[in-house]
């Protein structure tokens, strides 16, 4: 397999989507706490990006097998079957994603506690059924939440936990400070989801896939985006001036220009080979913005 297939094949450009939450979670714990337990931190990156390939992997292997428009999406569009990657490849490596993925989590959790275990294991399950099983979680109208919410809130949620597991307390103080630093992730993550079906409305009804966009239409899907990203930047607003994050992060503001033009091709035409790259462009800006602020926070407090 070459490697600019394999990349497509894994969705290498959405990898932001689970790297900066990791980033984001871990600049939190080192501002709250004051300590970073770097040696499985490191094991929970990998374990974390490699189950990340898998998911996206596994997600393109359920569509084709699940596809109904075989002479078109099938043969064409989606990659397995344009690139014609054998059967066995796609298994063989599928296998390797998720199995080493699986044993890197169960050794953080054996070093920071079963927390990781459980938590980790929502998010395989997630991961799992989002494109498999009998009704893939795709296909339903609530994919957008429940990616949101594990990559943008549990992502963050487990990185502040593995480096300061023995000073962690789970109370509602603590998960909702955890939650709103996380929200603007959790927002623009769920975007990256709602803007893919929107632009891909009339392949998904060929495909007999019926999300959120198939229920409330387009109309009130770009509705619904352009509400995400104003809130992204409310919450961001919110946790700096109360503290839960360094006042440093008000610099995020000044990305508004950049997102509103961004937005607005989209805002106007929803498709996927060209204006659909807004919720990727913006989803990494933010992203970007947010941790260099983080950071910056830190190092001048």
């Amino acid at each position: 397999m070459k490697l600019a297939v394999f990349l497509e094949l894994i969705e290498a450009k959405a990898k932001t989507a689970s790297v900066f939450p990791f980033l984001l979670g871990s600049l939190y714990a080192f501002y709250t706490y004051g300590k970073l337990n770097l040696i499985a931190l490191s094991i929970y990156f990998i374990a974390m990006l490699l189950f990340n390939c898998f998911v996206d992997a596994w997600d393109n292997y359920n569509d084709f097998h699940h596809a109904h428009d075989v002479e078109d999406y099938k043969v064409n569009t989606n990659i397995i079957g344009r690139e014609k990657i054998p059967e066995k490849t796609m298994v063989r490596l599928l296998g390797f994603l998720f199995f080493t993925s699986f044993a890197l989590g169960l050794v953080v959790a054996w070093m920071t506690g079963w927390p990781v275990f459980w938590i980790g294991l929502g998010c395989y399950a997630v991961g799992i059924f989002y494109s498999g099983g009998p009704h893939p979680l795709s296909r339903l109208p609530f994919g957008e939440v429940l990616s949101g919410v594990t990559m943008g809130f549990l992502i963050v949620l487990l990185s502040v936990f593995i480096n300061v597991s023995e000073q962690f307390s789970w109370d509602f103080t603590t998960i909702q400070r955890i939650f709103e630093v996380s929200l603007p992730s959790v927002l623009l993550i769920a975007n990256l989801m709602l803007a893919n079906n929107t632009s891909d409305l009339e392949e998904d009804r060929r495909n007999h896939r019926y999300t959120l966009v198939h229920y409330i239409g387009k109309k009130h899907a770009v509705t619904l985006w352009v509400v995400a990203v104003i809130s992204a930047y409310v919450f961001l607003l919110h946790a700096a001036l109360v503290g839960i994050t360094p006042i440093l992060m008000v610099g995020n503001l000044f990305t508004i220009p950049f997102v509103y033009l961004l937005m607005k091709p989209y805002v106007l035409e929803q498709k996927k080979q060209t204006t659909f790259l807004a919720s990727v462009k913006i989803l990494a800006l933010l992203s970007f913005t947010q941790v260099l602020f983080f950071l910056l926070g830190i190092i001048l407090r």
